[in-house]
């Protein structure tokens, strides 16, 4: 999910880091719906886990920026919410809180390519082809 929200940036030390502005950048989930694309997701044996973190919000707002859900907001979803999780549960909740940032931050690399593998369709096959006309001529 951290390479779908990513708003993807080139390298800084381009011509065109240099003088596009940051302003008309799109996220990557967003860009697919733009473009009507169903993103493409990994398959995910354990929905429950991830409906979970996404529940909790992902990550905590710290004083510099994004952190890694704490132990201490795990305990508070429980409690707020009646459910009890497992000590595994809650270690992997904060290990994918913790792999959702690291991904995000690699993720904003314009050519980083995306944590899994899925299968092009014929839909963004037509769109990049229309996209290199576009350029090429």
């Amino acid at each position: 999910m951290a390479w779908l929200h990513a708003t993807p940036k080139p390298d800084a030390r381009s011509r065109r880091g240099r003088e596009e502005p940051a302003t008309a950048r799109l996220s990557r989930i967003d860009d697919l719906k733009r473009k009507k694309i169903n993103p493409p997701m990994p398959p995910n044996p354990a929905p429950h886990i991830t409906d979970w973190l996404i529940e909790m919000g992902l990550t905590e707002a710290a004083g510099m920026g994004a952190v890694p859900i704490s132990s201490r907001e795990l305990a508070a979803w429980q409690d707020n919410t009646s459910v009890r999780l497992a000590p595994w549960e809650a270690r992997l909740i904060r290990e994918l809180s913790k792999a959702y940032l690291a991904e995000g931050r690699i993720a904003e690399s314009e050519t980083c390519p995306p944590p899994w593998r899925a299968p092009v369709t014929q839909r963004e096959l037509d769109i990049e082809e229309s996209q290199l006309r576009m350029v090429l001529g």
